[in-house]
């Protein structure tokens, strides 16, 4: 299993609208280096949740369901979207803020590459992101 972060702004596409939907594609993404973190995903893969713009903060978790395929939504270009499904709410939003005062998740795409709407996460920075979230796998 890979882990990633997805970035929406609340909003255009809200947590609340993922967990109504609970599996929605995601689609809209219009940069390279996105399209390429969104074509190497994979089924059962998880992915934090992110609130650009507004709260910047991980605000749930996400399972892919669907590997990439072309985005219905391009009206040009060779973009892919997946499928993502509701796994739960973080019980403690993480905030940007809170990720940059950490020390060993200087690394972390999010922080690195900062407009990047797509990114992968370490299974170490997974880790870390789940504790300071309180977020504790079901099963």
């Amino acid at each position: 299993m890979a882990f990633w972060l997805i970035k929406s702004e609340p909003d255009a596409f809200s947590w609340d609208e993922q967990v109504a939907n609970d599996v929605e594609p995601w689609t809209g993404v219009r940069n390279h280096q996105a399209k390429k973190n969104l074509a190497a995903m994979a089924v059962g893969d998880r992915a934090f949740f992110y609130h650009s713009n507004v709260q910047r903060a991980i605000v749930g978790v996400v399972e892919v369901v669907r590997a990439a395929y072309p985005d219905p939504t391009a009206e040009t270009g060779a973009w892919v979207c997946v499928d993502v499904k509701a796994v739960g709410p973080m019980p403690t939003p993480v905030t940007l803020a809170q990720i940059k005062a950490e020390p060993g998740l200087e690394e972390l795409a999010l922080v690195r590459q900062s407009r990047l709407s797509v990114c992968p996460v370490s299974a170490e920075h997974w880790q870390e992101l789940c504790q300071m979230g309180g977020w504790v796998e079901q099963g």
